[in-house]
């Protein structure tokens, strides 16, 4: 049952209610859980409800795309059974799938305390680490699981994906070998092999390995496999072929995630969230006044420009230096979320803020940052390349802020985009359509370059086509806007990138050094040419024309 339990009960009952109830015992006992499903839906609509009767219909739900469906079901369970670790356990993984990971997180750590014998509550706890990209501790819980139950493949697999995106190969193959003597088609041992292997540019190698999967497996592990197989394809430079998996991943995504993330009345998508704020930008801002706040950096930054735009490199040539710390796409400012910033874009007037607000909400800032584990005696830099939404924010807040914005040719960032998998969020559902992602990109450097004209802050520009064939000089001046001195630790960033661990998608080519990834566009111009022409105002206003 997807790592779920549903534990078993049989009550006394009369009739039809017990003639369902039987038929749901034999189906689980005979491992047909689907079928146990079906009854039970059944039986729900008939107007039975006990804990297993919702449970499973739960699952159901959730086996559709349904969270929030069987996220009801299972809290009308647990209100029938309180202290069901179970039922609490189903709760977190549907909560997870929700995209709502510190709930699930919260939901979790409470049923493996008050069972630690539970493991596939742990594995599940392993999952939601990993979406909060935390995959030190996601390794600790899938090891806790498999301690308990040692044929758990998932729990395998999820530490060998881990291995091989921090190029661990020979620990990838290890663990993917334990879990696909347990399962052969166990989704993420295979995605893994093939990492190791496309990494290794053997794209024909990862096409093998994949090719069987992509019939076997749905959710996010066919958006996974599919996204892989297209990377497979790229790699033997067959294009077409791979910007089709690639087409078929996001429309998989697209399929999953529908209920959860498709913009409506009541939910504005990313762009036009974007949009709304980048309005209230028209005139200048007076900087605001601050004071100390206890437990700030002495220098703090942010680091921004669009994924895929080079951001990840920046922010490990940084660390690299004594004295620097930096954090990587982490929701340090999500306390100004429904208060400086509504889900629609609205702003109140930042300029007339109380200063006893904006006090409050700088403190929060840095006991989110410090919660997250960086120092900043020194220097903080934070990086998350969507903050460009948040600098009328960042401006009333951190006037002081210095702010690096990443430049890289529009073409090569919206196509590189498309052929990510991202974290499920807003953005994400944005960049699972090619001309979506276009737009959404051409909606943030609108508003960045609205505001890097009117707000109070100092900017400085960083781009990737120089800091690959000039490194030297570029990382000097941007340590010069930052107040830092030139270290030769800089160029070690790879070494700084294998320690620290890489959470974004930009970890193989980081710990490769100085990649070179100019030009990708050329090879799928055909692909890209419906939004060329939405890009071209910027791929000229940034000097990327040729």
């Amino acid at each position: 049952m997807s790592n779920r339990v549903v534990r078993r009960r049989t009550r006394a009952g009369r009739g039809d209610a017990a003639t369902s109830r039987a038929g749901i015992e034999r189906a689980l006992a005979a491992g047909d859980v689907p079928r146990a499903a079906a009854l039970a839906e059944a039986a729900l609509a008939a107007g039975a409800s006990d804990p297993m009767i919702l449970n499973l219909a739960a699952w159901r739900r959730e086996e559709a795309g349904d969270f929030g469906g069987a996220h009801a079901l299972l809290r009308r369970a647990l209100a029938l059974a309180p202290g069901d670790v179970m039922i609490a356990g189903s709760i977190g993984a549907v909560l997870r799938k929700e995209g709502r990971f510190d709930e699930a997180l919260a939901v979790l750590d409470r049923v493996v305390a008050a069972e630690p014998r539970h493991a596939a509550a742990w594995l599940e706890r392993g999952y939601t680490l990993d979406s909060l990209k935390r995959e030190d501790e996601a390794g600790v819980s899938y090891r806790r699981a498999l301690a308990l139950d040692s044929t758990l493949a998932p729990a395998y697999g999820r530490l060998a994906d881990t291995a091989a995106r921090r190029g661990r190969a020979e620990e990838a193959r290890d663990q993917a070998a334990r879990a696909l003597a347990l399962d052969p088609y166990e989704p993420a041992a295979s995605a893994a092999l093939a990492t190791v292997a496309i990494e290794a540019r053997d794209g024909a190698a990862a096409e093998a390995r994949l090719r069987p999967l992509v019939a076997r497996v749905g959710g996010d592990d066919r958006t996974r496999t599919l996204t892989l197989l297209g990377d497979a394809l790229d790699r033997q430079d067959r294009t077409e072929a791979a910007f089709d998996c690639y087409r078929a991943a996001q429309a998989n995504f697209r399929e999953v995630y529908r209920a959860a993330l498709e913009p409506g009345p009541e939910r504005p998508s990313h762009r036009a969230f974007i949009e709304r704020i980048a309005a209230q930008l028209d005139a200048p801002r007076a900087p605001a006044p601050g004071g100390d706040v206890p437990g700030a950096a002495a220098t703090h930054v942010f680091l921004l420009g669009y994924p895929r735009s080079g951001t990840t490199l920046v922010e490990n040539v940084l660390a690299s230096a004594p004295g620097v710390t930096a954090l990587e796409e982490r929701e340090t400012l999500a306390g100004t979320d429904g208060v400086l910033v509504q889900n629609d874009g609205a702003m109140p007037d930042l300029a007339a803020l109380d200063p006893a607000l904006r006090d409050r909400l700088r403190a929060d800032y840095w006991r989110r940052v410090a919660a997250l584990g960086a120092a900043t005696a020194g220097t903080f830099v934070d990086m998350n390349p969507l903050n460009g939404a948040k600098l009328p924010i960042i401006a009333a807040l951190f006037p002081r802020a210095r702010v690096l914005v990443m430049r890289r040719d529009p073409r090569d960032v919206v196509l590189s985009c498309y052929r990510i998998n991202f974290t499920p969020s807003p953005a994400a559902w944005c960049f699972s359509d090619l001309e979506e992602t276009a737009r959404h990109y051409d909606a943030l450097m609108t508003l960045t370059e609205r505001a890097r004209a009117t707000l109070p802050l100092a900017f400085h520009e960083v781009r990737y086509d120089r800091l690959v064939t000039d490194f030297a000089p570029t990382v000097r001046a941007m340590a010069d806007f930052i107040g830092l001195p030139w270290t030769d630790d800089f160029e070690r960033f790879d070494r700084t990138a294998q320690a620290r661990g890489v959470r974004t998608a930009s970890a193989t080519q980081v710990r490769r050094g100085l990649f070179d990834g100019r030009g990708q566009w050329r090879r799928y111009a055909d692909q890209l040419a419906p939004v060329l022409p939405i890009l071209r105002p910027w791929v000229e206003r940034f000097g990327f024309a040729d």
